[in-house]
């Protein structure tokens, strides 16, 4: 990474920060905080569990995607999008360094790299396909809310942001030779045996042409969409806030999209708390206990990122010390 790369995810992570400071600061910590202990231990440990569940599909689709005689297990592919999601979410590398360490994750566990490199670039593929399909849900199903007076204001920016992540996604679909390119170039730099472009090339064709495995990758994925989403009911069910699950999974679903965009930022750090306080009103959940559950999804990706880059940081020595 160059120095120029470093010094703009730095700027735009101490931006985010800024932002996160002055949402939670003009809210209020003290309410927010309060609404976030209704949850209790507990409900804390359920929803640290259910986000497994989420980690299993998303492993399940990366699986589907890279088709194999011997099948890799399925633990170790959702291992690999654990630590993966771990890397991109609490270390300044955004989400380019959490794609290097979930590749590279496979690669050492002895998963041939032109498979896991072109298996990358269909998962890939597919949860953007299934974003897309879950944040039309989620327009739809508030089509009625942004119709309202009291969206008149936020109309603009939900239906621009939704439409420019929609452009990135067909754009990215389009584009897939440069994404191996890209690919091929970090395996030449990282990789000693360097992988050659047209090996993973031939190796995506041979993925493409198995429609049922890149099917079961999508619905894999959009099923761990919306996992994700009643992950977020949960919390709220948990600090007392009475609202429908389809209001929840629509909320979801928009602050995806606009978690999405700002992809160079590690973790969206400020973009997801703006952007629950902005939007959340409309579906009838108040600022506090909208940040209330923006701060616990925090605090979950952390104690799950933290255990899982434990355990990353624990098998990258062993590796190191069992080297000749």
């Amino acid at each position: 990474m160059s120095i120029w790369s470093r010094v703009g995810i730095l700027a735009a992570t101490l931006l985010g920060l800024a932002i996160a400071v002055w949402t939670i600061g003009d809210v209020g910590l003290a309410e927010i905080a309060q609404t976030a202990q209704r949850m209790g231990p507990g409900g804390f440990v359920a929803i640290c569990a259910w986000s497994l569940v989420t980690s299993w599909l998303l492993g399940g689709a990366w699986q589907a995607a890279a088709p194999g005689e011997p099948q890799p297990p399925l633990l170790l592919f959702a291992w690999a999008r654990l630590v993966r999601d771990a890397v991109s979410n609490l270390l300044p590398f955004s989400e380019l360094g959490g794609i290097y360490i979930g590749v590279r994750t496979l690669i050492r566990a002895a998963v041939p790299a032109p498979r896991v490199y072109a298996s990358f670039v269909v998962d890939l593929t597919t949860e953007m396909a299934s974003q897309l399909v879950y944040t039309l849900f989620s327009l739809l199903a508030m089509a009625p809310l942004l119709m309202g007076a009291s969206a008149a204001g936020l109309r603009p920016a939900i239906i621009g942001g939704t439409a420019v992540m929609v452009g990135c996604i067909f754009l990215f679909m389009r584009m897939q030779k440069v994404v191996l390119a890209l690919a091929a170039r970090i395996a030449a730099r990282f990789l000693p045996e360097a992988t050659v472009l047209s090996e993973v090339e031939a190796e995506l064709s041979r993925i493409y042409a198995q429609r049922g495995r890149v099917l079961t990758a999508f619905l894999f994925n959009l099923a761990a969409w919306t996992t994700s989403g009643m992950s977020a009911w949960f919390v709220l069910k948990f600090m007392g806030s009475d609202i429908a699950l389809w209001k929840v999974l629509s909320l979801e679903g928009i602050i995806f999209a606009l978690r999405s965009m700002a992809f160079v930022i590690p973790g969206a750090i400020g973009v997801q708390e703006a952007a629950y306080l902005l939007v959340a009103p409309l579906f009838g959940l108040a600022p506090e206990a909208a940040l209330a559950l923006s701060l616990a999804k925090r605090a979950r990706d952390l104690v799950i990122g933290v255990l899982a880059l434990l355990g990353w940081q624990i098998r990258e020595s062993r590796d190191i010390l069992a080297r000749p």
